[in-house]
């Protein structure tokens, strides 16, 4: 690709800027009405078959005989539902990082590392050039639909702020780099585009936590910034170290053309309530994104309210209902014949390799057209240690009325079960909570998670019942930076992106976590 470095002086001008947003209006009007009278079903077949096509000669091609799929039902006759684990072991583990032709034609320039945050082992997906161009189109398409919705929040008169991981990767034997999926797309962002963003390149090569907060922090005071994106948890580190940095109270003080906030990575319910009285301007939008290493899944259309599944580009969607996992032939959907209200998991077929492949999230689906979810939680990430049958929705929502009810604001928190050592004795949950103020009472924290769980979950209530199955839940708060240091000691691999594993079922994460924050002064 070209450099167009030589543009960028020009492109950061008033002028220059002026006529950016007057075409960003016209390209999000005829990309919000080309999403509209898409058949996202039919799209999405196309999208299927292109990909088969594609990907043919390659060793997986021949080995599930693509030259003979002319349907998404020979397609799924042929290609059952996997995971990482199947993929590394069979495919990529003997000839990584050179996976030339494998599961994909030609050479992978990039690896995404992700934690898999349920198992914590890193994993290594691949990023090919395809899948950096579905990356950009699917951004491009979040920026339309916003702008759609909102046309006088003019984005091109400061920066769009994007919090990411850095963008110093790791070398591969073959040439190819390794390292945090926002890090590639920061590498990959078009020269004439980096007026209009920040932080400057050079800043974001850094890997050390809190060295990246501050200096951003310092930098980005001075900065017009008109968006922002990242994870909950992250920016709300970064908008502490702001207002430290200003001396301004709340967000709209220190950037006055704020409009946008992107968030994705996890349920943003807990944070909304504290995000809002951080801005401290109901211009303030909020968007949903839901990203992942494995390809782009959906954003939030703001005339609905809910992610939308991006349709055409170069991912093809299934979905399979959560009871059918683990079973040998799973009922497997498509856009074109899914249920409002069943909650599924997503598995994706993509432009960088993947087939048929487990991602680990669940979702449901609010209205079938346009396609439009919610994301309720991970397939590992649930609760029933005593027979509770929690999913992490359902955690989530309590741990939001808590906080409410009890007028605190979370900056993470784990939740896992301890068992008793007399088996004769009842177990209980275990929170473990950041707080970002103060710590509440913890005994009226724990009820009204009690109380929430109850009235949600029909078998949670009848496993509290006077205490024979289960105790109340206990709440451990965590000092500040607890987590993040955590996450330092245990995963150094990982960078910003990486997040805080919010259940664990098996008891064994939650102990360790428990066990390590009481060793270094974090617990209680």
């Amino acid at each position: 690709m070209a450099s167009t470095a030589f543009l960028a002086p020009l492109v950061g001008s008033p002028l220059v800027r002026k006529v950016a947003d007057a075409v960003l209006v016209r390209y999000a009007h005829h990309r919000t009405v080309a999403l509209d009278s898409l058949d996202a079903g039919r799209v999405q077949h196309a999208t299927l078959m292109s990909l088969v096509r594609r990907a043919r000669n390659t060793r997986f091609g021949r080995d599930h005989d693509f030259s003979r799929i002319s349907t998404v039902a020979d397609y799924q006759a042929r290609v059952p539902v996997r995971e990482y684990e199947f993929f590394w072991n069979t495919y990529w583990k003997d000839v990584y990082p050179r996976l030339d032709n494998v599961t994909w034609p030609g050479k992978v320039p990039y690896y995404a590392l992700s934690s898999g945050t349920t198992s914590g082992a890193t994993k290594y997906i691949p990023v090919t050039w395809e899948m950096v161009a579905s990356n950009k189109k699917t951004a491009f398409t979040t920026i339309a639909l916003f702008r759609h919705a909102h046309p006088e929040a003019k984005l091109f008169n400061g920066k769009f702020f994007f919090l990411g991981g850095s963008t110093e990767l790791r070398p591969q034997s073959d040439g190819s780099l390794a390292g945090d999926l926002s890090g590639i797309s920061a590498r990959e962002l078009l020269d004439v585009l980096r007026p209009y963003v920040f932080p400057p390149f050079e800043y974001t090569k850094i890997s050390d936590w809190k060295e990246k907060m501050d200096r951003f922090a310092e930098l980005a005071v001075r900065e017009p910034i008109t968006a922002i994106s990242g994870i909950p948890a992250w920016m709300q580190r970064l908008f502490e170290r702001v207002k430290q940095v200003s001396g301004k109270k709340t967000l709209a003080e220190v950037w006055p053309e704020l409009r946008l906030v992107v968030h994705g990575g996890t349920k943003f319910d807990p944070y909304r309530d504290m995000f809002r009285q951080e801005m401290g301007s109901d211009r303030v939008r909020f968007c949903e994104v839901y990203p992942a290493s494995e390809g782009f899944v959906a954003t939030e259309d703001p005339r609905y309210g809910h992610m939308r599944v991006v349709p055409d580009h170069d991912v093809f969607f299934e979905f399979v209902p959560v009871e059918d996992l683990g079973k040998d032939r799973p009922a497997r959907h498509t856009l074109a014949n899914v249920e409002v209200g069943v909650e599924y998991a997503v598995v994706v077929t993509s432009c960088a390799g993947l087939w048929s492949y487990l991602i680990g999230d669940t979702v449901a689906f609010e209205r079938r057209t346009p396609p439009l979810i919610r994301f309720t939680g991970r397939t590992k990430y649930f609760l029933s240690a005593f027979g509770e049958h929690l999913i992490s929705e359902e955690v989530e929502k309590a741990v939001t009325f808590a906080c409410r009810e009890t007028g605190v604001f979370p900056l993470d928190f784990h939740v896992g079960p301890v068992f008793p050592t007399d088996p004769s004795k009842p177990g209980y949950h275990r929170y473990l909570i950041e707080f970002a103020d103060r710590v509440p009472d913890l005994n009226v924290f724990a009820q009204k998670i009690d109380e929430e769980l109850s009235r949600i979950n029909e078998d949670y209530a009848p496993h509290r019942v006077g205490d024979l199955a289960m105790l109340v839940p206990e709440v451990v708060p965590v000092k500040r930076g607890g987590f993040d240091e955590w996450m330092k000691a245990t995963r150094p691999s990982l960078d910003i992106q990486a997040k805080v594993p919010r259940m664990d079922n098996s008891g064994k994460v939650t102990q360790g976590l428990t066990t390590w924050l009481t060793e270094h002064g974090y617990a209680g």
